[in-house]
């Protein structure tokens, strides 16, 4: 926790609170006000908790005018140049880049635990046939506390760390099985001769009757989409992961928790809904049109792939996917794609017009990211999958930081009731 060496005065009727006042390594300072209930007899009143620090957290910052985004202090765009998944899972588990002795221990302890229980096989089997991936990974990721007894036990410190590898390595597994699942095909085992994106694509696409090459440019890709999507702060889904994991609840349950929240359109399904809107404009002759329509109250149309809850300026992890959009695509022989051309000039309009520039609408991760995928040949059903997996470490990272916390306190977040005052029953022949 960061030192307090200011406060605050508040006045509530005659009574006067001295709240004190966090100032962070980095952002604006923090108003605590644990005890204002206690000593005031107020509640604050935040929807969204838009101005409410949960926590305080030494993973993840965010300077969203500044358009920064840091893992424990790198920028993410150092991280995504020169960096690669797996050591970023260490930084975000243990809070520093590892030595070369540490990254070849650490890589192969993720490559050890990359298979999942044989039995877990029969437990995709009672999924329909056309279930979502999405909903097939919730069950899934919340049944391993079935399958997992040993890594269970939130108060012991060897569990914990068992638990956070288990679902650093076996949630590529899980999200590629669940994809095999829903297009029929038979399960693809992990291989230890790849690296963690390769082996995700393999599992995804390899075939029994055939070899399957990955390309190191395409696992290029998938591991900055995996790195940039890492960890967000205290976003909708880790503010749930840590909210159940403040009742005690076992790691998987939580993991699961935080994928079921990251299902939402307004959270982990933005990426599909910006390749669905690019696909509706459809040509670039037709940009002028959307963006009138962008433009206008009345109209229910919106570009999606454009400003951010958190960032008022460009999103730094869109700049680092914007290239790979290009390499891939440049690969793969279609660099004529024409939702990549009216992406491109989408942006560049978009980015020099006196509306969006004034509300300051830059494009976010999600602009080009469903591009990558979509080229790689995933259906937009595993754009969130994909998400899901990604974001794993950043939950447990957070998780972990949390129930290590001294200060931890099961969530319990106070409302302001609007309904009936205090009323008597009356018989229903008196009613």
């Amino acid at each position: 926790m960061a030192e307090s060496k200011k406060s605050a005065t508040l006045t509530v009727g005659e009574t006067s609170l001295e709240l004190p006042i966090f100032t962070p390594t980095a952002g604006p300072d923090v108003l605590d006000i644990r005890k204002l209930y206690g000593q005031g007899d107020v509640f604050t009143y935040d929807p969204g908790f838009t101005s409410t620090a949960s926590c305080s957290s030494t993973i993840t910052y965010i300077d969203g005018d500044k358009g920064e985004l840091l893992y424990r202090g790198y920028p993410i765009e150092q991280l995504a140049d020169k960096s690669h998944h797996l050591e970023v899972c260490y930084l975000l588990l243990y809070g520093e880049l590892p030595d070369a002795k540490q990254m070849l221990e650490f890589e192969a302890l993720v490559t050890r635990h990359t298979m999942v229980h044989e039995q877990m096989q029969y437990f995709f089997r009672g999924f329909r046939r056309d279930a979502h991936p999405m909903a097939t990974m919730v069950g899934v990721v919340g049944a391993m506390s079935a399958f997992y007894h040993d890594s269970t036990d939130t108060n012991d410190t060897y569990q914990r760390e068992v638990a956070a590898i288990r679902m650093v390595a076996k949630l590529p597994t899980i999200a590629a099985m669940a994809y095999k699942y829903s297009i029929g095909q038979p399960f693809v085992y992990p291989k230890n001769t790849l690296d963690y994106a390769g082996n995700f694509l393999h599992m995804c696409f390899a075939v029994p009757a055939e070899d399957y090459v990955v390309d190191p440019i395409l696992a290029k890709a998938m591991d900055r989409i995996m790195m940039l999507h890492a960890d967000h702060e205290q976003n909708a889904s880790t503010s749930t992961v840590r909210l159940a994991g403040s009742s005690g609840a076992n790691p998987f349950a939580c993991i699961a928790a935080g994928i079921a929240c990251l299902w939402g359109p307004a959270h982990g399904g933005a990426n599909q809904a910006c390749l669905e809107m690019l696909r509706e404009i459809g040509t670039v002759d037709r940009i002028p049109e959307f963006i009138e329509r962008a433009k206008n109250k009345d109209d229910p149309f919106r570009l999606m792939g454009f400003g951010h809850r958190v960032y008022k300026n460009f999103d730094p992890r869109a700049r680092v996917m914007k290239e790979s959009a290009d390499e891939v695509l440049g690969l793969l022989g279609i660099e004529d794609n024409e939702t990549l051309k009216v992406a491109k000039e989408l942006e560049r309009i978009a980015l020099e017009d006196p509306y969006f520039v004034e509300k300051k609408l830059y494009p976010n991760v999600d602009f080009y990211s469903g591009i990558i995928l979509e080229a790689m040949g995933f259906p937009t059903s595993m754009f969130t999958p994909i998400f899901a997996l990604s974001r794993t470490v950043g939950w447990i990272s957070q998780w972990k930081e949390m129930i290590s916390d001294p200060e931890l306190k099961i969530g319990r977040p106070r409302q302001l009731y609007t309904g009936a005052p205090r009323r008597d029953y009356a018989e229903v022949e008196d009613r």
